[in-house]
């Protein structure tokens, strides 16, 4: 059986996307595992089928490379707001995604060959209460909270964007061995639904750099939530404006945290890499 997909990232943070709105796809959970695979599969950060919805425009399901269902992705949110425009499945600039972290707002920015370039995500609001990012910690907000990780200590602010996000600002955060401490802080018992991570340089109060360890997938390029999570965390601690860039591994993202609404927007570029068919036995 031969499956179309369509390999897409949004600054380096890739996904195999597959149409599902007149087929369906038996074990995402075990094809996200096989594609992702970047010797022996298509290679990805995960596998993102694109569904009807009775609520919305269109429906997302998103599955990390070990197998495991995501909330959301805000940088698949962008490309499936480009592929549903690019391909002709949509005449509407402005659509209604429906995630497993509730409804996004998706913008679409076309250029002069009627192709979509930049896309701008609404987020909706952060989750700052540590019973539901959760975070297992007696506090009602993580904010610049010391912990302990493996003996090593970090000073943690904790946002939810839809998923869990533990974010740390320092320095030097090329010189991080990501790999062991990322892990270490996804899967700590701090964090009864694991975290994402992400550590962050503040350039300046509108620029912010980082790093990210993302859930089940390890070190990406770029993570949307991540970064809309570090906007919210540099604003709580007074390090940041409420719009700056973020700088990730794979480029640049704009994420604005709207006071009158507490929505947080992000806007960035969606990119089409290759299409193909795989076989499935």
């Amino acid at each position: 059986m031969k499956i179309p997909f369509v390999k897409m990232h949004g600054i380096g943070n890739d996904y195999i996307y597959v149409n599902c709105l007149q087929q369906t796809l038996e074990n995402p959970e075990q094809l996200a595992i096989a594609w992702s695979n970047r010797h022996t599969g298509i290679g990805s950060d995960g596998l993102v089928l694109i569904l009807s919805s009775d609520s919305c425009d269109f429906r997302m399901r998103m599955f990390n490379a070990d197998g495991s269902e995501a909330e959301m992705c805000g940088n698949a949110a962008r490309c499936i707001g480009k592929y549903l425009y690019d391909f002709g499945l949509t005449t509407k600039k402005s659509l209604m995604l429906e995630t497993k972290a509730g409804v996004k707002q998706l913008a679409l920015f076309v250029n002069a060959d009627n192709q979509v370039d930049l896309v701008t995500v609404d987020m909706g609001e952060p989750i700052l209460e540590a019973a539901h990012i959760p975070v297992d910690l007696a506090r009602e907000r993580v904010i610049n909270e010391q912990v302990f990780v493996n003996d090593e200590v970090y000073d943690i602010t904790c946002v939810s964007m839809g998923n869990p996000h533990t974010v740390i600002f320092t320095t030097g955060i090329d010189q991080l061995d990501l790999p062991r401490q990322g892990a270490a802080i996804e899967t700590n018992e701090l964090f009864p639904n694991r975290t994402n991570v992400e550590f962050v340089e503040t350039l300046s109060d509108t620029h912010l750099r980082m790093r990210v360890w993302e859930r089940g997938s390890g070190e990406t390029l770029a993570c949307g939530t991540g970064a809309c999570a570090v906007l919210v965390a540099a604003v709580l601690n007074r390090l940041s404006q409420r719009k700056a860039t973020v700088s990730l591994l794979g480029g640049d993202l704009e994420v604005f945290w709207d006071e009158a609404s507490n929505h947080v927007f992000l806007t960035g570029p969606a990119t089409l890499v290759f299409k193909g068919e795989i076989i499935i036995n």
